[in-house]
């Protein structure tokens, strides 16, 4: 017996230490965690890349090892293999279809464990040529439609197409008329013209990563038969599938192109729903993003023109990959412990769950259950440790969930957990020590104290997790608490020692108040403690703890005293109603004492907003009440707002006024055929709640127009036509789907009227051809505006002329007159205004050189009916050849007989020079150098003088005969600018400008005279004075002083010494 006792104790020492080592190193040590998987691989067919590579690397301790399968088979990395492993990586080199196409696994394993990645597909990309098979040619009627069918070759995967006439690079544009099916790569032409006649050719593309392939078919040529102009109603050819079906979050496309004359125009609704914002817009084609479970449903393609309609429906069926819903994750379980994992994954079709451990189909065995997603271990065992993985899995991918499941076995042990060293505890309060040494499996636990060990009674409990409980503390149990714990590993103790304080008492209470909104109070809370610890206290608002620092200056401390925790309350809001609790607290107890706290406010939002009995301007509105605050409901608003605009407006209800304890209303002048969304504010003394959250959209019935076009207008065209304009009706007033124009006119002063239905809401213009429509006759037009639900009123009548004609007579007596050397004034006599076919909106001046052809004459032209013009922009000392005639908006009418003009000589280019000037009391005289005439210039008969005394004052114009002038200025007279020019019969000169200063202190001296002779129109600034200077004047040739050279010059300034 003694030898088999010590047997199994050194047996148990050697599990011990065995399983401790196998503990330890799991700290260090996991199973295989995939960073980089394997990735569905599309490699074209003749590519000059040769290998492919498929990735897989995985995160393990120790490093995992790497094996490959191929469509469920282990592939054998030999010497002289195809295949290859660069780290975890699988390396195809050469690959070839026939023999590498497939499905591909990675398989990492260590020590610890195996896991599979996911399966990734190894497809190969190719596009065959077209049939070498010529195409017959198709001959149809002008104005009808056709389809040219595309065929592609075989091919992997999808392609684009596109269609060429005639040649390549001319492709066909998809412009409404003409549409290329990117499903079946088929053209259509919706109604054919006379430059649709050609060879045609489908052009189809692959695109595979970066390499792009193009084959085009043979010509197919397209002739047609003499034109038939009969209008006849849309058929749709180019239909989408009756059952479409799509994965979430991919993007729909739908297609749908219909023959017709005109060209139709193509519609698309959803019948069970309203039209989604991520659809995105293009007349043949839907097409929608990101499409999600609520985008299911039947869609309808609607073509239209003016001579009927045709539909075609079709469903979308959405599907989905699967999608985790619950994983498993990694877990350490005891030895003999039971486990329960279980995983969950959406998608549709539903996906099935199935079970791996380390890499292999696990089904249920002994203690192992395995039941859909959920996977049960009865008394682990050792062995149960490795890798698991759930794998969900429907037709549209697979998803794998990995985890690690570590079995222990350890003896208890207290070094990470032992029990608190010293446990303080309050007078006649309640301690809680736990015992929770490391152990596996379970240990049992038991209690001593001292000596004594100790049981459940009325004051002490032992919980089953071993956390001892005492209650109604008193000085007689302090002593040394011991917690011993065993396994069949083994066992263990660890002690500490209680001390006994005085307890926490709330000494003065928070009160409960009742406020309203936006005012402010103070809860009170004071208490004792046991001196030798530290008190805090803390707030709670229905049991959540109150973060000061979160409050937003709401919450506030009302004293920093450490027997005070009042709480001050700033602003109130609704939201702070509630009970509060005021917790005094040591590191042994506390006490707590509450108080309510009512805020009254405006109500809260209403709820369950409901529509029904919907017309085409009313609909009864239901809602739920919601929380009045405190303070009872006076009465209810309803707000809407419709497609056209985001932003809410208060409806009228009936009742007008809606008292506060009503839960339905009606709503009305609400508009037909229009999407609404409606909420419910509720009000009461205190003000406006917010508002309910919006009802679904509904959308009013549809009703005739209730209101006429407007801006009913028109003329100008061709010949013979009658143009009549209108502004398009808004959606608000359009009342109803398939909406238009019932235009009606007549020539003034007959009997019967014409009418013409114009469809579409965007219209905007008629043009009405007859050939006996004589220039600008005027017609009475009215116009009323039509839906599915029938017509509405029609506009008041106006007056709109037919298209003008040009004026056919021309003006005559046309003189023209040289004014300066260049410009002139032209006058004229007027057309007959009773002979004009049209408005007259004014008058065309032409004007060439004498040698120049007419054709190249400028133009002016007048507006209105005057007689006369001035002109500009001419040569100086040129002959002119001048034409005038009336316009109106068709055109030019008939030249008059031309006349003839010579401009005057220009005027000298040069300024007045060596000017100078005298102060003398209240004048100031100035001379000047006279100007003398060259012979290409024109006379000069006297001269101009700006005067302005500063930038501020308005300037005062001077004439003299001479090149001298006197000028009266004020006694206190600074400074002036003067610009001085020759004028004569070609006009003004250049000027010459000086500004003038005088120093006020030297008024009563000699006069001070300082002169500057120029040559160029440059502004000169001159400063009276001992050492004037001469700024900011360019150093160009001709500027000089009387007098010596400058004393300095840099850059652009330069100083004189001036004798005075």
């Amino acid at each position: 017996m003694g030898g088999a006792a010590g047997f199994l104790r050194t047996s148990l020492a050697v599990v011990t230490f065995l399983v401790w080592c196998r503990a330890q190193s799991s700290t260090r040590n996991y199973g295989p965690v995939f960073e980089e998987q394997p990735v569905h691989t599309l490699f074209p067919e003749g590519s000059t890349e040769e290998k492919v590579t498929l990735a897989c690397r995985a995160r393990a301790s120790p490093p995992a090892t790497y094996r490959w399968k191929m469509n469920g088979t282990e592939i054998k990395m030999e010497p002289d293999s195809r295949y290859r492993l660069v780290a975890g990586d699988l390396v195809i080199s050469n690959p070839v279809k026939a023999k590498d196409a497939g499905s591909y696994q990675c398989v990492a394993s260590n020590s610890r464990g195996t896991v599979v990645s996911r399966e990734a597909s190894l497809r190969f990309g190719f596009l065959q040529e077209f049939s070498a098979e010529e195409r017959d040619p198709v001959k149809i009627t002008e104005g009808w439609g056709v389809m040219f069918t595309c065929s592609p070759p075989p091919h992997y995967p999808g392609l684009s197409y596109r269609w060429l006439l005639n040649e390549f690079p001319n492709f066909i544009p998809a412009d409404g008329r003409r549409f290329v099916s990117q499903t079946t790569g088929n053209l259509y032409i919706a109604k054919t013209e006379a430059s649709d006649l050609g060879n045609y050719s489908c052009f189809a593309t692959s695109h595979i990563d970066f390499i792009t392939k193009s084959v085009f078919s043979k010509f197919s040529r397209l002739s047609l038969a003499a034109e038939d102009a009969r209008q006849y109603a849309p058929s749709i050819k180019a239909r989408f599938p009756a059952d479409t079906y799509a994965l979430a979050g991919q993007m729909v496309t739908l297609e749908c192109f219909a023959f017709g004359n005109p060209v139709p125009r193509i519609k698309w609704r959803k019948l069970d729903g309203s039209q989604s914002s991520k659809w995105i817009g293009s007349e043949p084609l839907l097409q929608i993003q990101d499409v999600g479970f609520e985008d299911e449903g039947t869609y309808e393609c609607e073509a239209e023109n003016i001579k009927g309609r045709d539909t075609y429906q079709g469903r979308i069926i959405i599907q989905a990959q699967p999608e985790w819903l619950k994983v498993i994750t990694d877990t350490e379980a005891d030895i003999g412990s039971d486990l329960r994992w279980s995983c969950a994954a959406a998608g549709k079709p539903r996906p099935a769950v199935r079970w791996l451990r380390d890499g292999q189909p696990l089904t249920s065995q002994n203690r192992i259950e395995v039941s859909g997603g959920e996977l049960r271990f009865s008394k682990l065992v050792l062995e149960d440790s490795g890798m698991y993985q759930c794998v969900a899995e429907n037709k549209h991918g697979t998803v794998y969930a990995s985890a690690e499941l570590t079995v222990q076995a350890l003896a208890p042990d207290f070094r990470l957990n032992p029990v608190k060293r010293l446990i303080p505890a309050a007078r006649s309060g309640k301690v809680i020590i736990p015992c929770q040494p490391r152990a596996a499996p379970k240990a049992t636990v038991l209690w001593t104290k001292g000596t004594e060990l100790l049981i459940n009674s009325s004051r002490v409990t032992i919980t089953t997790d071993g956390t001892l409980i005492l209650q109604n503390i008193s000085k007689s149990d302090e002593g040394k608490y011991t917690c011993f714990a065993e396994n069949f590993m083994g066992k263990a103790n660890s002690t500490g020692i209680l001390s006994v304080r005085d307890a926490t008492k709330i000494t003065l209470a928070p009160s409960s108040a009742d406020i309203n909104v936006g005012e402010n109070l103070t809860l009170q809370c004071h208490a004792s403690h046991d001196p030798t610890m530290d008190l805090t206290f803390t707030w709670s608002l229905d049991d959540f703890p109150i973060d000061f620092d979160k409050s937003e200056g709401h919450y506030r401390r009302a004293s920093v005293k450490e027997a005070i925790g009042d709480l001050s309350i700033f602003n109130t809001q609704l939201k702070h109603s509630g009970r509060y609790t005021c917790t005094a607290q040591t590191v042994v107890d506390s006490a707590s004492e509450s108080a309510t706290l009512t805020v009254r406010g405006p109500p809260g939002p209403p709820g369950g907003v409901v529509v029904r009995d919907i017309s085409d301007t009313t609909v009864q509105l239901s809602w739920s009440r919601g929380f009045d605050n405190h303070s009872p409901i006076a009465r209810y608003i309803i707000e809407a707002r419709t497609l056209l605009s985001s932003k809410w407006k208060q409806m009228r209800t009936n009742p007008v006024n809606i008292e506060g304890n009503a839960e339905t209303a009606q709503v009305v002048n609400l508009i037909p055929w229009m999407d609404y969304e409606f909420r419910v504010l509720a009000s009461n003394i205190l003000g406006v709640g917010e508002p309910s959250l919006p009802s679904s959209k509904i959308r009013t019935k549809e009703a005739a127009p209730t209101v006429a076009p407007s801006g009913l207008s028109g003329g100008g065209g061709a010949p013979n036509e009658l143009i009549i304009n209108w502004t398009p009706t808004l959606r608000d007033y359009q009342n109803g789907d398939g909406f238009g124009y019932i235009l009606s006119f007549r020539k003034k002063g007959t009997q019967g009227w014409l009418t013409a239905r114009v469809p579409h809401a965007e219209s905007l213009h008629y043009v009405y051809r007859n050939e006996s429509i004589s220039p600008y006759t005027p017609f009475e037009v009215k116009i009323k505006a039509y839906n599915r639900k029938g017509e509405g009123p029609e506009s008041l009548t106006a007056i709109v002329y037919s298209a003008e004609e040009e004026p056919k007579l021309a003006p005559f007596r046309v003189m023209a007159k040289a004014v300066l050397s260049s410009e002139m004034d032209v006058s004229w006599e007027p057309v007959e205004q009773g002979d004009m076919t049209g408005v007259l909106l004014g008058y065309e001046i032409r004007y060439w050189k004498d040698g120049d052809k007419e054709e190249a004459a400028d133009r002016v032209r007048t507006a209105g009916l005057v007689t006369s013009a001035h002109v500009t922009g001419l040569n100086p000392n040129t002959k002119y050849h001048v034409s005038v005639r009336a316009y109106n908006r068709a055109g030019t009418g008939p030249p008059s007989p031309s006349t003839n003009v010579t401009t005057t000589k220009p005027p000298p280019k040069r300024p007045p020079g060596n000017i100078s000037w005298t102060f003398s009391g209240s004048t100031v005289s100035i001379k000047w150098d006279p100007v003398v005439a060259k012979a290409d210039e024109s006379a000069v008969t006297g001269y101009k003088m700006l005067y302005r005394q500063d930038s501020h004052s308005a300037p005062t114009l001077y004439l003299a005969s001479k090149s001298r002038i006197d000028i009266p200025v004020p006694e206190d007279f600074t400074h002036a600018f003067v610009q001085i020019r020759v004028t004569g019969p070609g006009g003004d000169g250049i000027p010459a400008e000086v500004h003038i200063l005088r120093n006020s202190a030297k008024a009563l001296e000699a006069p001070t005279q300082a002169q500057l002779t120029f040559t160029k129109s440059e502004i000169l600034t001159l400063l009276v004075g001992p050492r004037p200077q001469l700024q900011q004047v360019p150093l160009i040739q001709g500027v000089s002083t009387r007098g010596p050279p400058p004393n300095s010059c840099f850059k652009y300034k330069c100083s004189w010494e001036v004798h005075q």
